[in-house]
């Protein structure tokens, strides 16, 4: 029996990859079973205590049966294959999985009715989290996975159907669903099986101390699901993926108070998604309406969401534009400002002060106004440093006693005051570093692929992870990436299908463009790299904790023994990573009471 152990703080989710190869001769069907043990008997689920040993897999978590909050809750996935077609930039470095176009493992699908695949000759693999609720008992669980093979359907005959008397033509698999029928088969044993030693520290895992965005595109979510902007289905759809993303340690979100200017062609436009109503009253008079900004900000709140940015007040890559707004006019919704509207012209400017004067009293009465950042525009470069000035002249003074952040590369934007809080690429960090602003953050895109961490399908997982150490080595106050769920091609010419497309229409290596996909049900699912950013921000949350009981230099003792860590210096193997999340844990079990 293979074995592996997993060491967890609570109010953490750590996960095991289950790699298995199938030698038969035939595509079969695979089922999971698991039990979940403390002090060597079982947690059984709930409602199930007529039940023994082990619980199939198809059930969504296996809990304890007294309270929900009390044990390890176990969830099993299939990690399903993606087509990958351009993994990588021609320009890369070596620390790649592969650097060919094919299809890539990424995407975690709930197991179906039928069971996971077992393909002949082939390697695929399961996904196991083990989420640990604030309430339970500290110490030392054993989980066992047993994988079954489940007997064909090629094998059935009449005598195996039980009371339903299906003659053996409705032996079939209409869209890959099982008949509904009931089958007496002899108990199997197990293909293989795997011991899993969990042990639970005493602590909890701290909340994220820093700010963590990945750009929510709702526009994305209205067209891949064909529903109408800000519907009841829409919204949602909108808490749905939220949920998932604060469940993945993000705790802030791009709140589209306009449609985003983000990624759009230059005279082309995206799909409308305005929370804020406007109506032209007169010449350079307005009339705001917040009542969908309201409704945004207290969803986001119910489902954990702690910060908000408000989409860019100006087109990407210089603030040469207005982004689109609508609004009513003369009796009509039609486009107020857009790509024919000088950023910096008086009939714009004029409109933002009004705007924001409004915008800021509606956060403040919602008591958000603290926790909110804005923008100007996205990745200016010193080329467009005075269209950036111009468009920011005609807000500064307005947005004066906000927070304000830009995405960018060039120290200059920060060194003349423009840009009070840079959000600096990964590859172009070290100015920042050695002069370094009261807070700064950091993000990686398409162009980080050499010597940075990143997540691209086809980059091994460690370099996904290690930004967790990477953000604590360097005390960032922050980390933003620009694709959560972005489902279009680049420049939003078209939506792409994100199953099978999954670059952007060839434009960004695969991965970049969205962390989870749209599930069929109405549900994100999760991808492995948004899992591994998940254990990215636990490991810096730990970092943080001992950091508390102790001091910065013995987090660093721990976790970057030869001060060798870097933004584009990092441990170049999984073991390398995962111990140094081990040598937190063990002066963490060293500190921690096991009354917690």
């Amino acid at each position: 029996m293979a074995e592996k152990s997993l060491v967890a703080l609570k109010k953490e989710s750590v996960s095991v990859q289950i790699a298995y190869r199938y030698a038969g001769e035939r595509e079969e069907f695979g089922e999971v079973k698991m039990q979940l043990l403390w002090g060597g008997k079982e947690i059984s689920s709930p409602g199930k205590e007529e039940e023994t040993a082990f619980h199939r897999a198809e059930e969504e978590a296996i809990r304890c049966k007294k309270k929900e909050e009390t044990a390890p809750c176990l969830r099993i996935r299939q990690v399903n294959l993606v087509p990958c077609a351009y993994p990588c930039h021609p320009k890369r470095d070596e620390d790649y999985d592969r650097t060919k176009p094919g299809l890539y493992p990424d995407l975690l699908r709930k197991i179906p009715e039928e069971g996971f695949p077992l393909i002949p000759g082939q390697y695929r693999a399961l996904w196991l989290d083990v989420d640990v609720p604030e309430g339970a008992s500290a110490g030392r669980y054993e989980i066992r996975v047993q994988l079954y093979r489940k007997p064909s359907l090629r094998l059935l005959t009449p005598e195996m159907l039980v009371e339903r008397n299906l003659p053996e033509t409705e032996l079939r698999l209409p869209e890959r669903r099982l008949p509904e029928t009931e089958l007496n088969l002899p108990e199997t044993e197990p293909i293989t099986e795997m011991k899993i030693r969990l042990e639970v520290l005493p602590g909890v895992l701290p909340e994220l101390p820093i700010r963590h965005t990945e750009w929510f595109h709702v526009d994305a979510l209205a067209q891949y699901y064909q529903a109408p902007v800000f519907s009841e289905e829409h919204w949602n759809l909108i808490r749905s993926f939220i949920r998932t993303a604060v469940r993945n340690h993000c705790n802030m979100i791009l709140t589209p108070v306009f449609t985003p200017p983000l990624d759009t062609a230059v005279g082309g436009e995206r799909t409308t998604v305005q929370l804020v109503d406007v109506t032209v009253m007169g010449r350079n008079r307005y009339r705001f309406g917040f009542e969908k900004l309201l409704r945004w900000i207290r969803l986001c709140r119910e489902e954990g969401m702690v910060y908000f940015e408000i989409s860019h007040l100006f087109s990407q890559w210089g603030a040469v534009a207005a982004p689109k707004i609508m609004g009513e006019k003369e009796g009509r919704l039609q486009r107020l400002f857009g790509w024919e509207t000088e950023a910096s012209g008086e009939e714009y400017r004029l409109f933002l002060q009004a705007f924001l004067r409004e915008l800021k009293e509606v956060l403040r009465k919602e008591g958000v106004l603290e926790q909110t950042y804005f923008h100007i525009s996205d990745e200016p470069n010193l080329e467009q440093l005075s269209s950036y000035r111009a468009a920011l002249d005609g807000v500064k003074e307005v947005l004066k006693d906000c927070k304000r952040m830009d995405a960018l590369s060039d120290y200059h934007f920060f060194e003349e005051g423009l840009v009070p809080i840079p959000v600096c690429a990964t590859n172009r960090l070290d100015p920042f570093l050695q002069k370094r602003p009261k807070e700064l953050w950091c993000y990686y895109c398409t162009s980080q692929g050499e010597k940075v961490s990143n997540r691209f399908i086809a980059m091994p997982g460690y370099r996904t992870r290690v930004l967790g150490a990477q953000l604590y080595k360097e005390r960032l106050d922050g980390f933003l990436h620009w694709g959560y769920n972005f489902y279009n091609s680049q420049y939003s010419l078209h939506p792409v299908n994100p199953y099978l497309c999954t670059d952007a229409g060839g434009a960004f290596p695969s991965g970049d463009p969205f962390i989870v996909y749209p599930g069929a049900e109405k549900e994100p699912e999760e991808s492995i790299r948004i899992r591994l950013l998940d254990e990215a921000f636990s490991d810096f949350c730990a970092m943080k904790l001992l950091e508390r009981l102790t001091d910065r230099e013995t987090v660093l003792a721990c976790m970057d023994p030869e001060g060798e860590l870097g933004i584009a210096d990092y441990p170049k193997s999984a073991a390398a990573v995962e111990n140094d999340r081990v040598r937190v844990n063990d002066a963490l079990r060293k500190l921690l009471p096991l009354t917690q």
